[in-house]
Parts: C-alpha cells; sequence; structure tokens
C-alpha cells in the first residue's frame, strides 16, 4: 500500500458526498475515488441481505481501483456491513464506518439524553443504542427512523417551506423530549442541517457525523504512514446508474465540473 493510492468512499447516492467533502477538506492532497450506488437507493428501505451484497461489491470494486482505505459513507451500511468488512479485509485495507467515530464522541460528551435520527434500516439495527449503552450505561437515547428525509433530500427537496415542515413533525415526536443532542445518522443529512438549527434555536446540540468521521480517517491514514502530502492527483466518480441531480450535487460539493462513470456492479 502506497501513501499516493486514493481514498475510496462509498455511500447510497449523493449523501456520502458530505463525509467525502469533509475528508478533502481535511486532508487537501488526498485523491477520492467515490462510488454512489444510486441505482439501490436509499439503503435504508433495502433488506439486511441486500445492503450487505451491496456493500460487499462496491469495496471489491473500489480495491481494484487501488483505494488505500474504504470510507462507508453510509449509516445503514455501516450498520449492516462494517464489522464484517472489517474482519473480511483485516490486515489487508482498513474499513472505517461512520457510526462509531459518532459514537465515541457522543460518549464522551456529558449529555443525559440523545436524539438519534436516521433511515429505517439504521434505527432497526438498534446499533447506536447498543453502542452507547456500552461506553455509557447511564445516557438515555431515543431514536426515530425518518425514512421521508433521504429521498426527499436526494430530489433536492431541502431548504424551503416544505422540507422545514416535514423535518419540524419528525422532531417534535414525543420520544425526543428532553434531549441535549441530536445524531444525524444520515450522511443525507448535514444537508438539513440548517432547517434542524432552526428547529432547535441553539437549544440542542445537532450532531453532524461528517468532520468526525474525516478526523478518524486522517487518525487512521496517520496511524498506517498512508497520509499523502503531494501533488493532488485527480479524483474519480462512480455510479450504478446516473443521474442529473446526482451529478448536480458533486459539481456543488467540489467546486468544479466533474467526470462521472457509471459502472455496473
Amino acid at each position: 500500500m502506497k501513501a499516493a493510492q486514493p481514498i475510496g468512499v462509498f455511500d447510497s447516492g449523493i449523501g456520502g458526498m458530505t463525509v467525502a467533502r469533509a475528508i478533502q477538506n481535511m486532508l487537501p492532497h488526498e485523491a477520492m475515488i467515490y462510488f454512489g450506488d444510486t441505482e439501490h437507493m436509499p439503503y435504508g428501505d433495502r433488506s439486511a441481505d441486500h445492503i450487505m451484497g451491496y456493500s460487499e461489491k462496491i469495496t471489491e470494486f473500489l480495491i481494484s481501483r487501488g483505494a488505500k482505505i474504504i470510507v462507508i459513507a453510509c449509516n445503514s451500511a455501516s450498520a449492516v456491513a462494517c464489522e464484517t468488512l472489517r474482519e473480511k479485509y483485516r490486515g489487508q485495507i482498513d474499513v472505517i464506518g461512520v457510526i462509531s467515530p459518532v459514537v465515541d464522541y457522543i460518549t464522551s460528551r456529558p449529555y443525559k439524553k440523545v436524539g438519534i435520527i436516521g433511515t429505517k434500516a439504521t434505527i432497526g439495527s438498534h446499533i447506536h443504542e447498543r453502542l452507547i449503552r456500552e461506553q455509557s450505561p447511564a445516557m438515555k437515547v431515543a431514536a426515530l427512523a425518518t425514512p421521508l428525509l433521504a429521498p426527499m433530500i436526494e430530489e433536492g427537496f431541502y431548504n424551503n417551506s416544505i422540507s422545514q415542515t416535514i423535518i419540524n413533525s419528525y422532531l417534535s415526536n414525543w420520544r425526543f423530549k428532553g434531549v441535549e443532542a441530536m445524531v444525524l445518522a444520515c450522511t443525507h443529512y448535514p444537508l438539513i442541517k440548517k432547517e434542524i438549527l432552526k428547529y432547535y434555536q441553539k437549544h440542542v446540540d445537532v450532531v453532524d457525523t461528517t468532520e468526525i468521521v474525516a478526523e478518524a480517517v486522517r487518525k487512521s491514514l496517520s496511524e498506517q504512514k498512508l497520509l499523502y502530502t503531494g501533488k493532488k492527483k485527480p479524483d474519480h466518480f462512480y455510479v450504478s446508474e446516473y443521474t442529473e441531480s446526482f451529478e448536480k450535487t458533486t459539481r456543488i460539493f467540489f467546486a468544479k465540473q466533474v467526470k462521472i462513470e457509471e459502472v455496473e456492479i
């Protein structure tokens, strides 16, 4: 493995771009290979077996393209596939999900009660609650599946009155009474962070996973002596099915025209 090799990142769609951008901001010399599984998004509505199968194939694809580390920029895939993939590729390549770094962050804070919103697959796995209670047994956890949000964001419906109404409806759920922090357990949700902050009016900490995960990637590469500081090489973007919204969002996130290649996995 060489430091000049790219970072491999995947998600079911555009949500993982929030993680990819945070990694690029923190590690500006690193090149990236991004795979958006747009054909099968959103993963939150898929079975665990399907998510596992997609994750394995995409990981193999990214490794075949020379990735030096794999970042699962999707909570649903992290919940279902991260531990299995870490074991499968142990000693060959590090696999980082978006859940464990966030749990470590949450449990290092003096919160008494935290809320979690995410897809059906993520919330149904109960992985956040389990890991938080293992590290901080006294901390109360309120979790709610918010299945309308990821498709809404994929279609470009955010930062408007319609999206604010849907977000407010979810956040006003009785489960969240008394929460001190809200974990955005879907990588799409940083795109609606402003609307979530508007709802809470600074009374609740809104935990955006992206910078936390970027720091975990930096730490892993540093420990493996794989941080790259040379001249930046081109990023590469792949999708399982081309969509205009994916291309548009990619241009916005990376502030440049990008070439997107459709591949079958």
